[in-house]
């Protein structure tokens, strides 16, 4: 079966099958965080891969399961719309009381195309080779100093650390100020909740306006100081974006800051996880660590950090045999389409050294693939690279806590333990 608690995914397997199929609706974050999503997903694309919900706290949605169907959806931008005022790329999209925010992935073209030109340059291929060398040193740092024979949180110690780290590279921001930069992404996409990162709707607002007043200081400082190669200076000076009225901007600030921090920050936990859970290929990547850029790409589409996206669909749409009518929300569940065992062999199974393991969905499709993709990658590869070097094994102590969201498929909390070599 799939990773995770086997208690939590068999009585989800019993709740998934007893449902009538009408009433199954993946769409619940305590489902991910108990890691008790699998069932759902391996029913609907088993009975009905084109599901309709009716009835969910964001009213009536599409669930798309299936590879090749996902991929459809997401190249076709003519009929199926990213735009953020038909209500943007998540299931909540215009329904949490909150001004929808503009964003370049949340646009459809010409204009998508336009902003996302603007800031692709820092994070193509020569912006890559010369972060990578600073990448390494970081990755060093923070190994070299981590507890060994004592237990910590992976994710705060080292997957947040990096992120962090590289963010504030990105944005050209002190790095003093990077957790606030990964703690702003972090509000952005939690639910508020008794007990919640944020608690109340008005609290987040509020954390929005010091994340809002914070990168407006940014901007004024780069919009009058020479072009520079961060994504705040490209944004700042770029023809097409230096004019953009100050909402775009702090969208395609969040944009740009939950992209670097989510992907890349949940990837590294979930090696640790996945490597732990399959000890067979922790041991093939000690004995080869050539294999860690097999590894990486595997990783990405196991543990798929962002469990879905959302379209609009803009006109009425035959599709495999239902009609999603104008106006629809259609929910593209790359966490369920990572599993098709129709297109990836033996799916739920951890192979580090598979013949095709970039052939996932995890960056999505179409022009809305991830822009920042290769650089995720390239920290994954440094982080793991450097880990190598170090420790025999990093071993997870207990199950981790995992992020109450459809949207971001993570970890809060992972403990760990380095052993003290003999």
């Amino acid at each position: 079966m799939a990773d995770g608690n086997l208690t939590n995914i068999a009585a989800a397997r019993e709740e998934a099958y007893a449902l009538p199929l009408a009433k199954l609706n993946p769409a619940q974050p305590e489902l991910f965080e108990a890691d008790a999503h699998w069932p759902y997903f391996e029913r609907l694309r088993a009975e009905d891969p084109v599901h309709y919900c009716e009835e969910h706290e964001f009213g009536p949605y599409w669930s798309i399961t299936k590879y090749n169907d996902i991929m459809a959806i997401d190249t076709d931008h003519h009929r199926f719309s990213s735009d953020f005022m038909k209500g943007g790329i998540t299931i909540a999209g215009g329904q949490q009381n909150m001004d929808p925010l503009p964003m370049f992935i949340a646009m459809d073209p010409p204009k998508h195309d336009i902003q996302r030109k603007a800031v692709s340059p820092a994070v193509a291929p020569p912006a890559l080779a010369a972060m990578a060398p600073q990448i390494r040193e970081r990755a060093g740092q923070i190994l070299d100093g981590l507890p060994i024979g004592e237990e910590f949180d992976w994710v705060d110690l080292v997957s947040k650390e990096l992120t962090a780290m590289t963010l504030a590279t990105l944005f050209d921001a002190p790095q003093a100020d990077r957790r606030k930069i990964t703690y702003w992404s972090d509000v952005v996409t939690a639910a508020p909740r008794p007990g919640g990162l944020v608690e109340s709707l008005e609290q987040k607002m509020a954390i929005f306006s010091e994340y809002h007043a914070y990168f407006t200081g940014l901007w004024n400082e780069k919009v009058n100081a020479p072009p520079h190669g961060d994504l705040i200076s490209m944004l700042a000076h770029h023809p097409a974006t230096r004019n953009m009225e100050p909402r775009e901007y702090f969208g395609n600030v969040v944009l740009l800051t939950v992209g670097g921090n989510d992907t890349t920050r949940n990837t590294i936990s979930g090696s640790i996880y996945a490597l732990n859970k399959n000890p067979d290929q922790y041991a093939k990547l000690r004995a080869n660590p050539d294999l860690i850029p097999s590894m990486v790409s595997e990783t990405i589409r196991w543990q798929t950090p962002l469990a879905h996206m959302r379209r609009t669909a803009v006109e009425d749409v035959d599709f495999q045999g239902k009609r999603i009518k104008a106006g629809d929300k259609v929910v593209m569940w790359y966490v369920s389409g990572n599993r098709d065992d129709e297109v990836i062999e033996n799916p739920n199974a951890y192979i580090i050294d598979r013949e095709r393991p970039r052939q996932h969905i995890s960056f999505g499709f179409g022009i809305h693939r991830c822009v920042g993709n290769r650089l995720a990658e390239l920290q994954l590869t440094i982080i793991w690279e450097e880990i190598l070097k170090r420790f025999p094994t990093v071993e997870l102590v207990a199950e981790p806590k995992r992020s109450f969201s459809t949207f971001v498929k993570g970890y809060e909390t992972m403990p760990v333990v380095i052993p003290r070599r003999n």
